[in-house]
């Protein structure tokens, strides 16, 4: 079988085999297993002294001889690491680093390429191509002991933000299920947000915890009857006060899951307003962080340009108006409003979401 057949064999396979269950056991049982690497060379000498190493540090370690033997290796069992040589008979260390990065399965594996030949034009090849480190050779066994662990570390980072961004995704949409009509508007009000935040100057960090709590504002809502969600007509104060409860049941949700923590209190005060007229705790002004302006003023746009059960939804810049009015009245930051009209024009939102 050549190259694009494994990788699509792979690529095209049943995925209910491949998708397990996010658990916490999981996720200790990948930490405490031996991680798996693979190492890509022809030369058996150099070969076998990798593998004796990585042996004698706890690893798993696999030999290949060739490009075509790693891509049946990958497809056998994916590694955890790729050390991997530049030059090989037939395929060589480049163009199989190109061919992994194209598929989903094998694009994030660090790969380390050891190679005799390293200059400025192999180096950009080899970068383009998605090579995460290099080692000349000589082979210094003690910086590539150093280099395996510290890629290791990073991949298993990168693990816990995949797990937990399935997560995030499976509570939304178990939460949308139950109310149709919020189909799709925690993934635009994140989407919007971020622009709004971007041009706002938020850092990288604020940015992502604007993502996230764009994502995730609404989890509380599972907790809501679906009678209520789904009503028709204009909500008793009975069931306001149980719709209002969502914002603090979401934050006790994501402060029982350590990485979503940090906004926590983003999702808390989403329903907050700048005169003291939000709830739950009647913030005003300042007392309202920016991110959480932001999150308000998106969300208050995207559930104007959906349809409800009892009224039509906005257009764009009608919506627009409305929120430009808010902030005349005091609810909202002028200067997030100005900026939300901005994100919408200048990405051709048309608003009338179904």
């Amino acid at each position: 079988m050549n190259a694009s057949a494994i990788l699509n064999a792979r690529e095209h396979g049943d995925m209910t085999a491949q998708v397990e269950p996010i658990t916490a056991s999981g996720a200790d049982s990948r930490r405490e297993a031996s991680p798996h690497i693979l190492v890509v060379d022809d030369d058996p000498m150099v070969r076998n002294t990798v593998m004796s190493m990585l042996r004698a540090q706890g690893f798993q370690p696999q030999g290949c001889s060739s490009g075509a033997e790693a891509l049946q290796a990958i497809e056998a069992h994916t590694p955890d690491l790729i050390v991997l040589d530049y030059t090989m008979p037939g395929m060589d260390g480049i163009e199989l680093c190109r061919l992994l990065r194209e598929r989903r399965a094998t694009r994030l594996i660090p790969i380390i390429m050891i190679t005799g030949v390293l200059g400025t034009e192999m180096a950009v090849q080899a970068l383009e191509s998605g090579v995460t480190d290099f080692l000349n050779k000589p082979i210094n066994l003690a910086e590539l002991e150093a280099r395996v662990h510290a890629h290791l570390r990073s991949k298993f980072l990168v693990d816990q933000l995949e797990d937990l961004e399935n997560v995030i995704l499976a509570m939304t949409k178990a939460v949308e299920a139950k109310d149709p009509y919020t189909e799709g508007h925690s993934g635009r009000v994140a989407e919007l947000a971020v622009r709004v935040g971007e041009a706002m100057g938020l850092d990288e960090d604020a940015l992502r915890s604007l993502r996230l709590g764009g994502l995730l504002h609404d989890i509380g809502k599972i907790a809501i009857p679906d009678r209520i969600l789904q009503k028709p007509d204009e909500l008793s104060e009975e069931e306001r006060h149980i719709v209002s409860r969502h914002a603090a049941v979401s934050q006790d949700i994501c402060e029982s899951i350590h990485s979503l923590t940090t906004v926590a209190d983003i999702i808390r005060h989403h329903h907050e307003k700048m005169d003291g007229s939000g709830y739950p705790d009647g913030l005003r002004g300042d007392q309202i962080a920016l991110p959480t302006r932001i999150l308000t003023t998106c969300d208050i746009f995207d559930s104007l340009t959906t349809r409800r059960p009892y009224r039509e939804p906005m257009s764009a810049p009608q919506a627009c108006r409305a929120l430009d009015d808010m902030a005349r009245d005091g609810q909202l930051d002028p200067a997030v409003t100005a900026k939300v009209r901005q994100a919408v024009s200048k990405n051709g939102d048309a608003g009338s979401h179904p």
